[in-house]
């Protein structure tokens, strides 16, 4: 199962999301995150990405770890992964349009749902409230239906 990443950067009680141009999941708001190379730190590469998909620069202490998710779905092995969740507070630079992402402020309290993946409602809340979590989620062959699912707090 492939490793990837996710991390949502947080100021003032909004969230910065992105807005999916090409690729994996077009057409949802989601955080930012993807794979990781080969050999590459899980820290480093949710910097990476986030660096790739917005421009901004994170430090790797800055990092909170939030959790883990698995995601299998259907018939279709190949989307599976492993996601490792990242929280954010500080960064440097502003955020901007990529060729794969269009970021834009949220309201904690006002998160686009509908237009975000269909297992979100049942996690994201709990990451921006500062848990620390794990999840499972099954989804159909093309991911717009989630067929089973399973998310509880990691008490530390």
């Amino acid at each position: 199962m492939k490793q990837t990443t996710i991390c949502f950067l947080l100021k003032d009680g909004k969230v910065i999301l992105g807005m999916k141009k090409r690729g994996f999941g077009v057409g949802k708001w989601n955080g930012f995150g993807g794979k990781l190379k080969e050999g590459e730190d899980v820290r480093v590469a949710t910097a990476r990405e986030v660096k790739e998909e917005i421009g901004v620069n994170i430090a790797l202490n800055d990092l909170r770890e939030a959790g883990t998710l698995e995601f299998h779905f259907q018939n279709t092995p190949d989307w599976d992964n492993f996601c490792h969740i990242f929280v954010a507070t500080a960064w440097t630079g502003e955020p901007s349009e990529s060729e794969e992402m269009r970021p834009e402020w949220y309201e904690i309290d006002k998160l686009p749902f509908d237009l975000m993946w269909v297992d979100d409602p049942h996690w994201v809340p709990l990451v921006f409230a500062g848990k620390k979590i794990k999840g499972r989620f099954f989804f159909s062959d093309d991911g717009k239906e989630m067929l089973n699912f399973a998310v509880s707090e990691v008490h530390v």
